[in-house]
């Protein structure tokens, strides 16, 4: 009996087809997760500002610039006035510093791009996690030592969930009878 051309088609090139087709789909998704997901985010920001620097090798309290994070979900960006604080006598010279005196003498707000962002659908307060003494880097990643920020790990309900659940594996500086998970019940973060 003489097979047709359909035939052969449907029986040797279209499971080919199909299996090549899944595997091109399944490699580039598994392959832009981290992008997906935020992973690696550094973008460049209207002035160069080192976390290393001020963070780290001062020693500014994160709370200084980003006021109000033990009262607010919200961890604000700060305006200009903070900055210049310091700036209006600090390294005035420098041209970065030279840009945000233009930016303050002009009452212009800097448009900070966001990096760390949790998705629209979940409720996140930064003010809980605050103040239980739960620090910065637990979720952002050692800013200390950053000279350009940029996003360390994902905001994903499963990395969420992790520390929740796994609290003293993300943070050993707690002692094991100082830490309570999180709470992983539904609308503690689905509200």
């Amino acid at each position: 009996m003489k097979r047709s051309f359909l035939d052969y088609i449907l029986r040797n090139r279209l499971p080919v087809t199909i299996f090549v087709a899944l595997s091109a789909f399944a490699l580039t998704y598994f392959a832009s997760r981290a992008e997906r997901d935020g992973v690696g985010y550094t973008p460049n920001q209207p002035i160069a500002y080192s976390h290393k620097l001020h963070a780290g090798e001062m020693q500014i309290d994160c709370q200084y610039c980003h006021i109000g994070v033990e009262k607010s979900r919200y961890a604000v960006v700060p305006p200009v006035a903070t900055c210049m604080n310091c700036h209006t006598v600090a390294r005035k010279d420098k041209p970065e510093i030279v840009k945000l005196t233009d930016y303050y003498n002009k009452n212009r707000a800097l448009l900070w791009k966001r990096i760390h962002k949790v998705p629209d659908y979940a409720y996140f307060s930064h003010s809980v996690h605050v103040n239980k003494n739960i620090e910065c880097e637990s979720c952002h990643g050692e800013i200390k030592q950053m000279e350009k920020v940029g996003q360390m790990q994902s905001f994903t309900m499963g990395s969420c969930l992790n520390c929740h659940r796994n609290a003293h594996d993300k943070m050993p500086y707690f002692k094991v009878d100082e830490i309570n998970n999180g709470p992983d019940y539904c609308w503690a973060c689905h509200r």
